[in-house]
């Protein structure tokens, strides 16, 4: 079975990987309807149960996962291919597969990208200092580090999103941090857990943002306050928003709550350092946006590393704003919006999420209509976005 988005459908993967661990290894309650779905529950027997799987393991779109399980299935006694669609092909894997070789895993790259074969084994605790900012190799490594005889360490050039420590120090392993620098100690398995997944304050950016945008109050609730995912905050305040945080408990010791928005916004322009880009690195699409229907210029310094996500943001962005009929333009690796409004337009997505919300948030403050080409994109991290924004009241028709 395959699903319209050309992947295998969830039933379909569920069957496949049952089918290879059935009687040892995990397994989860797949004999649910999938859209009565509300709650994964997994049987575990410990990472050492883990057993290769039938084929390549397909990651689609998601640069998060392939890294991810790269980093799990470091340690594992067997060969995996980790697969994903055009978009993640083209991203880059040698800057995960390098600290993984190191800690003695068998990681082969297609000229540095997807297709990514892993061959683990025993792994040692090495100490990586990262050349580039970035979460989802520092994960790989910790995930890895779990599973590795002596110490191992993480040290970042800038900070990132911390949700992998938090997690582990939740569960109990030895880890530490201090400054920009994580620390594991030893071979560790956690025991059994429960939890409920926050909801994803990237995907909420962009509600915050039309609020501003439009000048209304709005208030999301459920929604993770990781410290270090509300940088984009910042730059909203900066700009002329008013936002407040209102943590109300923690899961799995990520902070949750509600994110309220003030009306009336007067939004002007701002710089983003390069130190800050990681920081905001998500939310960079609507933070120029917000910045094409500012007042005066902005500028996102330094920001090489959205060449290398879903698509090339850097020039994507800039694109999408001209084409809704703003100004944008990229300097070298800079990213500068002059300010002066958005009249409309056709936009491409060029099939990535956050672009495809970015625009269409734009759109609503635009002076005239405008055309989202690849609006289906945004499923990938915001399923029923659409129908959000159109249930906060945005006049929104599917073009025929």
């Amino acid at each position: 079975m395959v699903s319209e988005r050309g992947r295998p459908s969830l039933e379909a993967w569920a069957r496949n990987i049952v089918a290879s661990t059935e009687g040892h290894g995990s397994t989860w309650n797949e004999g649910d309807a999938e859209d009565e779905l509300t709650a994964l529950e997994v049987e575990g027997e410990g990472r050492s149960a883990l057993t290769e799987a039938a084929g390549p393991l397909d990651c689609g779109n998601s640069g998060t996962s392939m890294r991810l399980l790269a980093g799990t299935l470091a340690a594992a006694p067997f060969r995996t291919v980790l697969a994903g669609d055009t978009s993640l092909s083209r991203r880059p894997m040698e800057r995960v597969a390098e600290p993984l070789r190191a800690m003695g895993a068998g990681v082969v790259t297609t000229d540095g990208h997807a297709p990514l074969e892993v061959e683990g084994g025993p792994l040692y605790g090495v100490a990586t200092t990262l050349a580039l900012p970035t979460a989802q190799v520092k994960s790989a490594i910790l995930l890895a580090g779990i599973a590795a005889e002596g110490e191992t360490t993480v040290t970042e050039p800038a900070a990132t999103r911390d949700h992998t420590e938090r997690a582990l120090a939740a569960l109990g392993a030895p880890v530490s941090v201090e400054g920009r620098t994580v620390t594991l100690q030893g071979v560790y398995q956690h025991d059994a857990f429960s939890g409920t997944v926050p909801g994803d304050v990237s995907s909420a950016a962009f509600l915050v943002a039309a609020a501003a945008l439009t000048g209304s109050e709005l208030t999301v609730r459920g929604v993770g306050l990781n410290p270090s995912r509300l940088h984009f905050l910042n730059v909203m305040e900066r700009m002329g928003a008013r936002t407040e945080t209102r943590p109300s408990g923690q899961e799995l010791g990520e902070p949750v709550g509600e994110l309220w928005v003030a009306p009336g916004a007067d939004l002007r322009g701002t710089v983003i350092e390069a130190s800050e880009l990681p920081l905001v690195i998500d939310e960079v699409p609507i933070l120029a946006v917000l910045a094409a229907l500012a007042r005066g210029e902005t500028w996102f310094t330094g920001a090489a590393e959205l060449r290398t996500k879903e698509t090339d943001r850097l020039t994507g962005v800039a694109d999408g704003i001209r084409a809704l009929g703003g100004h944008a333009g990229v300097e070298g690796d800079d990213l500068v919006v002059p300010g002066l409004g958005l009249r409309g337009g056709i936009a491409d997505s060029r099939g990535d999420h956050r672009l495809a919300m970015g625009f269409a948030v734009g759109a609503l403050a635009a002076e005239g209509p405008s055309e989202i080409e690849g609006m289906e994109a945004a499923d990938v991290s915001f399923p029923g976005f659409v129908e959000a924004i159109r249930g906060l009241g945005a006049s929104v028709e599917d073009a025929t």
